[in-house]
């Protein structure tokens, strides 16, 4: 958990009792001001224009992979990764006050989190699974209905908040589901270097041009911990190379890979350097 920053306002998408919200407590501590949006162009745009002071945006889950559209936003924005976040998520089947498991007929939740509780699901098929826009704003929308018969996929905490039920713990298929956040911040006034950098890339179009580009990491001795391509927005059959690396902007031998990485590439965008984030327990 990093220390947390006085008068620190912090922006996540979703309602009061997100996952993301979990993920900004665990890292900024219990006592720190939170700020829901409904998308995630919306907490982007409270961190750049001074709305909050920081984001927490989810980037990958160990399950369902990345967060597209979240990775897309990254590099659009001047906003900088300062940290990141590892959290476990444990899924509950959530209710109203007076419901019980045979009650239910309807289950809402977002696509991650049906997907990520589909082995509990489909021990119930006579269940309508119904994808909707969020975990806890799932939960808040059958509570503002107050009907026995729907239930929703979230944590504890958004149950906690809404005075809900939780009907059944744990329903998530793996114990190692977990999600991946950065940490944003706009103009960082402290140096927040640590010992692991984000960053993306294009390459040119000609051949050989993705195997010069990494080997600019090979050959500085730098160490590539994930790699993956998104199509380019509004540049059909262009493709952003996305990469996590070991070590700092601020350490010798990254600096002259990435020196080396912009003679080779067509375009680099170096999201930030942070701490590495401990696997939970």
């Amino acid at each position: 958990m990093s220390g947390q920053q006085s008068g620190s306002k912090v922006a996540f998408q979703g309602v009061k009792g997100a996952y993301s919200e979990d993920a900004v407590y665990s890292y900024f501590g219990e006592g720190v001001e939170t700020v829901p949006c409904q998308e995630f162009t919306d907490l982007f745009e409270a961190v750049d224009r001074g709305k909050a002071t920081h984001g927490v945006l989810p980037v990958e889950n160990s399950i369902e992979g990345s967060v597209t559209l979240a990775n897309d936003l990254l590099l659009e924005s001047d906003l900088t990764v300062i940290g990141e976040i590892l959290l476990p998520i444990r899924h509950c089947l959530i209710g109203q006050k007076d419901a019980e498991l045979l009650d239910v007929r309807k289950v809402y939740s977002h696509p991650q989190a049906l997907g990520q509780s589909r082995n509990f699901l489909m021990e119930h098929p006579e269940w309508e699974k119904i994808p909707s826009f969020d975990t806890a704003g799932s939960v808040l929308m059958i509570k503002q209905r107050g009907l026995r018969e729907e239930a929703a996929v979230a944590s504890r905490r958004a149950a906690e908040h809404y005075g809900m039920k939780v009907l059944r713990e744990g329903i998530q298929n793996s114990n190692k589901n977990c999600t991946r956040f950065f940490v944003l911040e706009k103009d960082p006034k402290t140096d927040h270097a640590g010992d692991k950098t984000a960053l993306a890339f294009t390459t040119k179009n000609v051949p050989g041009a993705l195997y010069k580009c990494l080997g600019a990491f090979a050959e500085h001795g730098v160490n590539i911990t994930k790699l993956e391509s998104r199509p380019r927005k509004e540049r059909p059959w262009e493709y952003v190379f996305y990469l996590d690396i070991d070590g700092s902007v601020n350490e010798v031998n990254v600096t002259k890979a990435l020196i080396d990485l912009v003679r080779k590439a067509s375009f680099v965008k170096v999201f930030g350097s942070f701490p590495k984030a401990r696997l939970p327990e």
